[in-house]
């Protein structure tokens, strides 16, 4: 039961709070300033009511006191009508609220459940953000590779910084988890991080959604909106897949990084907003911008802190970590008891070439944890097409051990030349084929040979 303490020098007034309370609540008194501080120390109790006037000691005084010991204590006041004005001061000390006498009970019962209400969200709110510190924190992104500790580095290097970054890479690699990381670990930790994915939003409403509108700006605008612009006021916008935008709604942005400031649509009032903008991208923006899809003034603004995250294929020594960190996720979640994984199914997965990066191999992960009755993560339960992954690492090697002969280790460089190149293309036969400097019909050949499934890839 939650508990009330009454500090008031009147006993008629603490017994008859004692009994409006005492149903719902656990209720202390103390007439005085020195008891009061005895009981909250024994009993520290969810709500103080607490009486300006106090025979040893000022009521301003005793609240200033118990905020110092006890910021988050809520404290109420009971006043007499004519201090009310004292009252108000006492407030602006760090009082809730406060109750003048006589009183009135339903208000009063109304106002203790507010503030009680009020400091269980205050202290969700606050749960919830130090584990957003904690999700985010440098430890918990998943990577020993040196690519990732050199992210690591920059990101610590402009937490603080107003700087505008641009993070590149391919889907699934994590972008936005590195822009949270940057914002997390930022003096803006406290304000809005705030997200939108450009690719998502259709072009008729993306400046509606970056910027606002006013009521009437057009057709179903029967309201003033805020934009994600405002509404990351002193906090972090991440613009995710910026190279989605129209070169109209680029200007736009570019006169915000310019100006730092903005209409809304239908809006002539400028509005100013302190606010640290990150983007990414999985587009090649500088190709881009030679085709004219991309404004090169604006890349120059947003690429002031480059941040180029590698495919997964690219730090493989870092995909058994991963694989334990979504065992252990996905075994919490769904209260799996699973172990970990086999040798020799972490092995071909080390080897897979991961076209979906982390976000296929989390997918993996949790659809085999599904449906596995095993303690450790059997090869035979991945998708058929992981039988035919090559496994290269020690190659050179294994052929001059006499572990493998010199035709097959040939085989194995071809399909991982092969795989590579297409994925670069995104799986386009002939691109790729430009690259490898073949015709597609050879390359249609060869990965017939090599038992390369194009389709599968592309699907999974």
């Amino acid at each position: 039961m939650r508990s009330v303490l009454v500090v008031d020098d009147e006993v008629g007034a603490r017994e008859s709070l004692k009994m409006i309370l005492k149903n719902d609540y656990e209720v202390f008194s103390a007439k005085d300033a020195e008891e009061a501080f005895l009981q909250i120390k024994k009993h520290s109790p969810d709500v103080i009511l607490l009486d300006i006037i106090l025979p040893d000691l000022d009521g301003l005084k005793v609240l200033e006191r118990i905020k110092q010991s006890e910021p988050d204590m809520v404290v109420i006041m009971i006043t007499a009508t004519k201090t009310v004005k004292t009252a108000v001061e006492a407030m602006k000390l760090g009082a809730y609220d406060y109750v003048t006498k006589p009183f009135d009970i339903d208000e009063l019962r109304l106002i203790i459940s507010r503030s009680l209400s009020t400091k269980a969200l205050e202290q969700e709110v606050k749960y919830r953000r130090e584990e957003m510190d904690k999700d985010f924190d440098f430890r918990n992104i998943i990577g020993k590779s040196k690519s990732m500790k050199d992210i690591f580095k920059v990101v610590k290097q402009i937490a603080d910084s107003k700087s505008t970054a641009l993070i590149m890479g391919e889907s699934g690699t994590g972008k936005e988890l590195i822009s949270r990381a940057i914002h997390y670990n930022s003096n803006r930790k406290n304000y809005p991080f705030v997200t939108i994915n450009c690719a998502a939003i259709p072009e008729t409403l993306i400046e509606s959604e970056l910027f606002g509108h006013e009521k009437g700006a057009f057709t179903n605008a029967i309201e003033k909106k805020l934009g994600r612009f405002e509404l990351a006021h002193q906090g972090t916008l991440f613009l995710d897949e910026i190279g989605e935008l129209s070169l109209a709604t680029q200007a736009k942005i570019l006169r915000f990084l310019e100006e730092r400031e903005f209409n809304r649509v239908g809006g002539s009032k400028t509005i100013k907003v302190d606010v640290r903008l990150i983007t990414a991208t999985n587009k090649d923006l500088n190709q881009l911008i030679k085709t004219g899809g991309f404004r090169e003034d604006l890349y120059y603004r947003i690429n002031v802190v480059p941040i180029v995250i590698p495919p997964l294929r690219e730090r493989k020594e870092d995909i058994p970590l991963l694989v334990d960190h979504f065992i252990n996720k996905f075994g919490a979640e769904n209260n799996r008891n699973v172990k970990g994984i086999s040798k020799e199914a972490l092995e071909i997965m080390v080897q897979y070439q991961w076209p979906g990066n982390i976000r296929e191999l989390e997918n993996l992960i949790e659809r085999v944890m599904t449906l596995t009755s095993n303690e450790y993560i059997q090869l035979d339960e991945l998708p058929p097409f992981f039988k035919s992954v090559p496994k290269v690492d020690g190659l050179k090697e294994s052929v001059l051990d006499g572990k493998v002969s010199f035709l097959q280790a040939e085989e194995e460089f071809e399909r991982e030349v092969i795989l590579d190149a297409l994925k670069k293309t995104n799986y386009v036969q002939s691109h790729a084929a430009e690259i490898l400097g073949i015709s597609r019909r050879i390359l249609k050949y060869k990965m017939d040979k090599l038992g390369i499934n194009q389709s599968r890839l592309r699907d999974y």
